[in-house]
């Protein structure tokens, strides 16, 4: 834990000096270092000061590690452009220290605390470097959206601390009251987020740049899946009672989103309403209640991060050619640029869960958990794959091809910088299926 805190220390010169590009070397050099150095173990490790470590927390935190070095190859306009470059590094960083705190502390009030302050440095960076004035309105349906589940969160955290004289995750008993339970478990659901809480998702997304959407699907919303496997172990009676409710909803969700998507014209839109369908999978697989279900799980969430986040980039850098996210302007550009093409291709069959990506091993486990809960579910687990393949090729095909735009004047080619960006993304989503035996000690 202190090597993390050091390694805070000592980056906020850089951001403060706005030195960008040993910035982005240096998150990229402490992936590599904690990857190599840090055991992987089914036990918290690596105790100290309250915080600690276990096989998921780590997966987690190399994700927003990774996903925050690929956020600032992604952002370099601002850099170029000189907006306010130092600020963005030094918000970036603090949001950073927040996940990675939030997800290495045992304590569940810093849990908590660390869950809430991540939405500080989000919104920072959705009202100073977004797009239309629309983003102050994003900016409150995030923050309310997201305070009206922590709420009921913190006085149950309290109600906890009461009876139980700790709040250790793993000290904490299990408590059979309904509306405990679901104030324990409303924040976490309307992160991920639920179907019918999911409407903040979609507008944040549209009116936060590019940074701010690739941390947002890669990893913020991982929070909410985190945060469920955490509780989880003490209020699984609530579970074995109502998931049913939670899954039966998620279930529908999935299939009614697959047709929002279809009818989509904002490409950020489209792939923020993909996520809330992945996202649906993911409730439905933790509140199973088994082994495959939980680390079907986690495997969606990293490939979905993954995932998600370089459609965003794939999306961000049409848009910086095109100055559109419409899909009826950004069309036909495999004419103008065909070699980002093969990429678009490659991200959108990752997308509906193709070999040899996380995604696919994620959805297998996951359907099998799903089934293993109420065989009648596969009447929506195909609709919500199928419809997956649907709006994936809809967007890959719309994009790519059709007649070109006729008002566009000049366009520069695709940057060495951009080919990196979308190579760094597919080559963990595609490679870790290789070694995928250690996610295996997550149970």
């Amino acid at each position: 834990m202190m090597e993390l805190i050091l390694f805070f220390l000592f980056t906020t010169p850089l951001c403060l000096l706005s030195m960008w590009w040993e910035f982005c070397l240096l998150l990229a050099f402490m992936t590599f270092y904690m990857f190599s150095n840090y055991s992987m173990f089914n036990y918290f490790s690596l105790l100290s000061y309250g915080f600690g470590a276990d096989m998921l927390s780590l997966l987690l935190v190399f994700l927003s590690i990774w996903i925050l070095f690929l956020m600032i190859m992604a952002s370099y306009n601002i850099y170029s452009s000189s907006n306010f470059s130092s600020e963005f590094l030094f918000f970036c960083l603090l949001l950073l220290l927040f996940l990675c705190l939030s997800f290495m502390t045992m304590n569940i009030f810093m849990f908590y605390v660390f869950f809430e302050a991540s939405l500080i440095p989000t919104l920072f960076l959705i009202y100073g470097w977004g797009y239309q004035p629309e983003r102050l309105s994003a900016g409150f349906y995030l923050l309310f959206y997201t305070m009206f589940g922590s709420l009921p969160l913190l006085v149950s955290i309290f109600y906890l601390y009461k009876f139980n004289h700790s709040l250790f995750f793993f000290i904490l008993d299990c408590f059979d009251n309904f509306y405990l339970c679901m104030s324990l478990m409303l924040a976490f659901l309307i992160k991920l987020p639920m179907v019918f809480f999911h409407f903040w998702l979609p507008k944040a997304h549209v009116e936060a740049p590019i940074s701010g959407s690739m941390i947002l699907a890669g990893v913020l919303l991982k929070l909410g899946g985190y945060g469920i496997i955490r509780v989880m172990n003490f209020i699984y009676m609530f579970f074995y009672k109502y998931s049913y409710l939670f899954i039966g909803l998620s279930l529908f969700g999935m299939f009614m989103v697959g047709f929002i998507c279809l009818v989509q014209i904002d490409m950020k839109c489209l792939i923020a309403y993909s996520s809330v369908a992945h996202m649906g999978m993911v409730i439905c697989g933790l509140l199973c209640m088994n082994t495959w279900g939980i680390l079907g799980s986690v495997l969606l969430m990293i490939g979905h991060g993954l995932c998600s986040s370089g459609m965003f980039c794939l999306a961000n850098i049409s848009y910086e050619r095109t100055h559109s996210r419409s899909l009826m302007i950004n069309k036909g550009l495999i004419n103008l640029l065909p070699s980002l093409s093969l990429m678009w291709f490659i991200t959108m069959i990752n997308n509906m869960s193709s070999p040899p990506s996380l995604n696919l091993l994620g959805e297998i486990l996951l359907i099998n958990s799903i089934m293993s809960f109420s065989s009648l579910s596969f009447i929506f687990l195909m609709f919500a794959s199928f419809l997956s393949c649907c709006y994936s090729i809809y967007l890959y095909s719309i994009t790519n091809h059709g007649s070109l735009y006729s008002g566009f004047n000049m366009m520069s080619s695709i940057y060495l910088r951009e080919y990196l960006l979308l190579f760094m993304h597919l080559l963990p989503l595609n490679v870790l299926i290789l070694k995928v035996d250690v996610f295996f000690y997550i149970i």
